[in-house]
């Protein structure tokens, strides 16, 4: 149906529209004259009555209206209506509703997830849920539910009730919306592997349930430029996490090296004491007690002087009076003496405080670490960050060693094979092992005699037939690396006296001096492989020797051979640890080489006739 010899189709249309935008057709209105109106225009503009106006005015009026008109309007076709000529007529209907607001589309229910960790306020939950909502209210979502994870890191799902108890809800259909509206991606979690990330909105989807992440700057539907722009999100997520991770060891290892406390139970007869940022003394913090100015530090001091006397007389008893750890665990709980834990003494105890060298004042840490929350892991002796002298000591020194000598001398007079079967005996009454447990064995080797004696606890272990839940093999792949370091150094220093250029090495440190104008440092990188297939290194740089060039060798996988090589000079790499993938861009894979034939290069010498 056309109206007034136009090509727009007859639509309903509110009457104060009409009105508004076609004063003319106000006239029609309730006039016999609107059945003059025929689909085809008006055939005769002389028999027009009623309007009030020119029939040009009319035309004019009815051509503007449906030329702008883009709401409804209602034109009803009247079946044998008066014939105006011999055209068909029809009738415009204004019985419409006084009110022409089109009613508002119902809402979609939608579930909000909310987390904060510890590291900036614009992350608050309660700011999240402002952003979440004001998205909400402009996309059409009604949010009838909250997750909440307060304080959780976004590193694992460990200890992330509101995130656990969301995906269980949706797998079993215990769900009533349709929409997750979330800050960012970030909010879902700083997985290290972005795989694990997609799984888990994967998982969400596959319910029916769309994922919208408010504050980006993309919507999330579906289309590969969102994906893309996800999977670039999910990995600077991560890689904000791995240098966060290492700013905050190399934090944690200078402020030991100074001297100050990091976590950890000061034990008996020490004390923890808060200082300020002068190194001012604030007072004694109790168990459970923790500093609350960032800017204060921690120290070890001696105790109360019984606690301090107590300490002093277990080393004498098991020095001079040549009594064992379970003898003198007995002594001190038949005098109604107890730990700093207020439990009794036993051999396993005795022991640790006969062993720890904060005793001696030595500040000892990262014996253990716990990275990325993604396993502890039991480091070498070698990677532990030590400074001696740190506190002021309970025992002297010389008696310190005179204690570990006996310890060590207790083993030294057992074979191998005695060593074996009473940790085969240990293994066998406990059904697994651990360095606590062999220490408080009667009549067995400590825990650091079996490492000294074997090469390691893992390798003690697997000769017994005890296989630990974690993966430590990593630990024998490193003892095979740094045997194969001092080849590879041999090696690089003939290939750079070939080339034509002069090489001292540092006999303690391994640092090259190339020509007397450079030095280089050469360390040889573990290749380790993620649950998900992916394979990683971990370079850790010797920063303290301040090299000019780090020659990195990047093993391949299974650690035999290397992959290929990083000139990494220290003017452009400022970490003390980088972590790098199999790609990592031009910013770090500029400096990858295959062979070291580009460093070989760099001792080369040419000899130039002087200058007249």
């Amino acid at each position: 149906m056309m109206v007034a010899g136009s090509d727009i189709p007859a639509q309903p249309v509110p009457r104060r529209t009409v009105g508004r935008l076609c004063p003319s057709l106000n006239l029609l209105r309730g006039s016999d004259a609107c059945s003059n109106l025929g689909p085809q225009g008006f055939a005769d503009r002389s028999n027009i009555s009623g309007f009030g106006q020119p029939p040009s005015l009319i035309l004019k009026s009815l051509a503007g209206f449906w030329k702008h008109v883009a709401v409804p309007f209602r034109i009803v076709a009247a079946a044998g209506a008066r014939a105006f000529g011999e055209r068909p007529l029809m009738v415009i209907n204004w019985n419409t509703p006084d009110n022409d607001e089109s009613p508002e589309p119902p809402r979609i229910r939608a579930a909000e997830y909310v987390r904060m960790s510890t590291e900036h306020q614009q992350y608050s939950t309660d700011n999240q849920g402002v952003a979440i909502r004001r998205f909400a209210d402009t996309h059409g979502y009604e949010i009838v539910h909250t997750y909440k994870d307060d304080g959780k890191s976004g590193l694992n799902l460990s200890g992330r009730t509101g995130l656990k108890l969301l995906l269980a809800d949706i797998e079993a259909g215990r769900t009533d919306f349709q929409a997750l509206l979330v800050y960012d991606v970030s909010r879902l979690g700083r997985f290290q592997d972005p795989d694990e990330a997609a799984t888990h909105e994967l998982r969400i989807r596959a319910a029916g349930i769309q994922v919208e992440y408010c504050a980006e700057q993309f919507r999330n539907d579906g289309s590969i430029s969102s994906s893309i722009i996800k999977t670039v999100k999910r990995t600077m997520a991560a890689e904000y996490s791995r240098e966060l991770s290492v700013k905050v060891f190399a934090g944690q290892a200078n402020l030991i090296r100074r001297g100050y406390r990091q976590g950890g139970a000061a034990g008996f007869g020490l004390r923890r004491l808060l200082v300020d940022v002068n190194g001012e003394p604030k007072g004694e913090l109790g168990r459970g007690e923790h500093k609350s100015i960032a800017t204060d530090r921690v120290i070890l001091v001696p105790g109360p002087p019984d606690e301090v006397a107590l300490v002093r007389e277990v080393y004498r008893l098991f020095t001079d009076a040549e009594k064992s750890e379970r003898d003198i665990a007995n002594l001190l709980n038949e005098r109604g003496l107890v730990t700093d834990l207020g439990r009794a003494w036993t051999r396993g105890t005795v022991h640790q405080l006969l062993i720890n060298e904060k005793y001696v004042g030595d500040n000892v840490w990262a014996r253990t670490s716990f990275k990325l929350k993604r396993k502890h892991v039991l480091n070498t002796e070698d990677e532990w960050i030590r400074a001696e002298g740190a506190f002021t000591p309970v025992v002297d020194r010389v008696v310190f060693a005179r204690t570990r000598a006996i310890i060590d001398a207790r083993s030294a007079r057992l074979s191998d094979e005695m060593m074996l079967a009473l940790l085969a005996s240990i293994f066998s009454t406990k059904g697994m092992l651990t360095g606590l447990i062999i220490d408080e064995a009667e009549e067995a080797p400590s825990s650091s005699a079996y490492r000294s004696r074997f090469g390691s606890l893992l390798r003690a272990y697997e000769l017994v037939g005890f296989a630990p839940d974690r993966d430590y093999r990593y630990l024998e792949i490193n003892r095979k690396l740094r045997q194969l370091h001092p080849a590879i150094v041999y090696d690089t220093m003939a290939a750079l006296e070939q080339a034509g250029g002069t090489v001292v090495r540092d006999a303690e440190t391994d640092l090259l001096t190339i020509n007397g104008e450079f030095t280089a440092s050469l360390v040889v990188v573990r290749c380790a492989q993620t649950a998900a297939g992916t394979l990683r290194w971990k370079v850790r740089l010797d920063t303290p020797l301040k090299p000019d060039l780090t020659v990195a060798v990047r093993m391949a996988p299974g650690n035999e051979l290397p992959r290929d090589y990083y000139l990494l000079p220290r003017l452009d790499i400022g970490d003390a640890v980088l972590r790098l993938c199999e790609h990592n861009g031009l910013s770090l894979d500029a400096y990858r080489f295959d062979d070291l034939s580009a460093f070989h290069r760099m001792a080369a010498r040419r000899l130039w006739r002087a200058a007249a």
